[in-house]
């Protein structure tokens, strides 16, 4: 009789060990995290004070682009020329708000993708304009369009502004440089007003702990951009972390030279203004990944994260304004705010992931 009692305790033990282990260990049976965080409140956050404010400057900032390019067409001089470029560094300076944010419309029309691909590929870019006959939402094209594209066409195209200004006499280069910029604020504004119309109440809705819902692809994507997006492709790749040599010509914004510095300036303040529940409009914070950590009891991790993100800032400021020239002249610069930028990795993607109870759900391919 013992026995049998026994039997049916450690087979008791055995289907409740199963249960927890099958939902993901902190969920109950539908999948809901039971921490009791409100995460629909960090949701809700994200989306009205941060994504979409951000959409709506980008789309504002790539109508007056639009504009500058119009003005530009009509009268090809040195003074439209300057306000065009302008134009789009204030644009681009904004990309790096939004470039966080692939899920949605923007992760369904690749939009990151048709954005900001670089290095842009210059003979696709030529031989485009050469036949005036192209496709712009081909994948193919993906290296020959959105930011590095405008890049190049603006400051890389020829030695000097004189030969720049004298290019676009042409039909073809009018053309090409007319639908690119033309691409970039239609694409963005079919992201902004889906979610508008609709993904925002989808979004904040999504709160469960399953690999689909909103909340758990938004920290991987988050997670991703920062070790991708901003870690390997801004300063890892450039530097050569991944490859034999360094490989200055891969820095973002290469053609107009002094840029490279405040983007990713920039794109880091992003990070963190995330990370901390931000206002993109003001400096008024709401739930965020800070405050979920907090709730957690790991106000200590939260405080390693902000204190790695600003030692990671520090580095930068000590960079060229060209990164290019950073690379060619002294690469050990590169390579510590590389270093810096990888111990936040490690935070985030180990650490805290652990404490939200999410898992990874891309594979790490770059040999770190």
């Amino acid at each position: 009789m013992i026995k049998k009692i026994l039997s049916i305790a450690i087979i008791t033990l055995i289907i409740l060990g199963c249960s927890k282990s099958d939902d993901g260990g902190g969920n109950d049976s539908n999948g809901n995290n039971d921490d009791t965080y409100n995460r629909a409140a960090l949701l809700t956050n994200m989306a009205d004070q941060i994504i979409i404010p951000a959409y709506q400057d980008l789309n504002t900032k790539l109508l007056d682009l639009v504009s500058a390019k119009n003005d530009f067409l009509t009268t090809a001089n040195q003074t439209n020329l300057e306000q065009l470029r302008t134009a789009w560094f204030n644009a681009y300076k904004t990309w790096q708000y939004v470039e966080l944010f692939n899920i949605g419309k923007a992760e369904e029309i690749l939009y990151g993708f048709r954005m900001n691909v670089y290095p842009t590929t210059v003979s696709d870019i030529e031989a485009n304009i050469a036949s005036g006959n192209y496709d712009l939402n081909s994948v193919n094209n993906n290296d020959a369009v959105g930011f590095p594209a405008l890049d190049y066409l603006l400051f890389g195209i020829e030695s000097d502004d004189a030969n720049i200004l004298n290019l676009y006499s042409s039909p073809n280069y009018k053309n090409y440089l007319s639908d690119v910029v033309d691409q970039m604020q239609s694409l963005t504004n079919i992201v902004l007003q889906d979610w508008i119309n609709s993904y925002r109440d989808t979004f904040i809705s999504s709160t469960e702990n399953t690999a689909s819902s909103a909340l758990n692809k938004f920290v991987n994507d988050f997670i991703f951009y920062f070790e991708k997006g901003l870690r390997a492709n801004k300063i890892g790749i450039p530097a050569g972390v991944f490859s034999t040599t360094p490989l200055p010509e891969k820095v973002e914004a290469f053609y107009s030279k002094n840029k490279s510095k405040e983007l990713t300036s920039i794109s880091l303040q992003a990070v963190k203004d995330l990370f901390n529940g931000k206002s993109y409009n003001s400096n008024t914070t709401g739930e965020s990944f800070e405050s979920y950590l907090q709730f957690l009891g790991r106000d200590d991790l939260a405080q390693v994260i902000n204190s790695r993100l600003d030692d990671a800032q520090q580095k930068i400021q000590l960079l060229s304004d060209n990164l290019s020239n950073q690379v060619t002249t002294d690469n050990s610069k590169m390579t510590q705010t590389y270093d810096a930028l990888q111990l936040a990795v490690v935070s985030f993607k180990v650490d805290m992931l652990q404490a939200f109870n999410v898992s990874v759900d891309y594979v790490d391919a770059d040999g770190d």
